[in-house]
């Protein structure tokens, strides 16, 4: 399955002026979102939103149903989530998790 491009297009556009400071690079079969060369949210080739997060934080934003850990491999990401297509309809909610996304991957030494 190929990613989502219409929420590719969301992410750039929610993005704005951080754009130009975003490296976007094919990965996983989805569209990747790199800042500092770290990767920060992808457009899943499953569909929906993989987001980094702190790892500290990721359990308490697991809700059961949109926001799962992300499985790769069949291990669980222990910093990625991913984020259900349905979850994401709102451009609110969708530049909540590009805001922990990107804010994680900055807190993050550049590669």
């Amino acid at each position: 399955m190929a990613y989502d491009e219409e929420l590719a297009d969301r992410i750039r556009d929610l993005l704005g002026p951080a754009v130009a400071e975003t490296v976007e690079k094919r990965m996983f079969g989805g569209l990747a979102f790199l800042v500092g060369g770290n990767m920060a949210v992808a457009a899943s080739g499953q569909g929906g939103l993989l987001v980094r997060v702190d790892p500290e934080l990721a359990e308490e934003l697991v809700d059961g149903s949109g926001v799962a850990p992300m499985v790769m491999g069949g291990r669980e990401m222990r910093n990625w989530l991913r984020v259900a297509p349905e979850s994401l309809g709102d451009d609110d909610v969708l530049s909540t998790w590009l805001d922990r996304g990107f804010g994680y991957a900055r807190s993050l030494p550049p590669k």
